[in-house]
């Protein structure tokens, strides 16, 4: 998986304004509305992507592309609300978008072991030791987003650090998602960084 969120050369402070004191009404409310929607076809397909692993081998190439399509709105929604990103997000599952970027190769062939081991205990050994970590992170998020929040008001520039660890923080709970979803083997590392050669 290859996801990235462009840093900005200055971000809008007008745009800042408006996403902390509305956005929930104008960005989070029409997009999660329909990503509830989406989101019960999309644990439909992953429901018969668990019997055609199960059978095959293989997740069924349609219904991955289509996942991945969910995963990259998510990721445009996320992007604005964390204001790491300008712009509205556009709707849509095949829409795009300048200033995220994610790329999931669809494996050839996954482990039927593994699913089942993933169907049984994966709530175990994956879920719960990563949200346990990913909630401190998120805490710590909190306050980084919070002083992110002051510099772009006065300054216009949106710390890189800061910008880098909010989206390492996307990325570590989109690594989980795809692992806990069956569409990849590979379990998720604890980190948000990009690893080298991780396709």
């Amino acid at each position: 998986m290859k996801l990235s969120v462009t840093h900005q050369e200055r971000y809008s402070r007008g745009e800042l304004l408006l996403r902390t004191i509305f956005g929930g009404i104008y960005i989070a409310l029409p997009h999660y509305f329909l990503l509830i929607f989406i989101g019960i076809w999309s644990s439909l397909l992953s429901f018969i992507s668990f019997w055609a692993i199960l059978f095959t081998g293989r997740y069924p190439e349609s219904f991955f592309e289509f996942q991945v399509g969910v995963l990259r709105w998510s990721l445009r929604v996320s992007a604005r609300l964390y204001n790491i990103s300008d712009g509205y997000p556009a709707f849509g599952i095949n829409a795009t978008d300048e200033h995220t970027s994610l790329v999931v190769e669809y494996p050839e062939s996954l482990g039927k072991g593994t699913l089942l081991l993933k169907f049984f205990f994966g709530w175990l050994y994956c879920g719960l030791p990563h949200v346990f970590v990913l909630m401190f992170r998120l805490f710590y998020q909190a306050i980084l987003q919070f002083v992110a929040f002051w510099v772009v008001l006065f300054t216009g520039k949106f710390p890189k650090s800061i910008h880098e660890f909010t989206v390492g923080s996307i990325r570590w709970s989109f690594r989980i998602s795809l692992y806990l979803n069956y569409m990849s083997d590979d379990y998720p590392p604890f980190t948000g960084k990009e690893i080298e050669g991780e396709a």
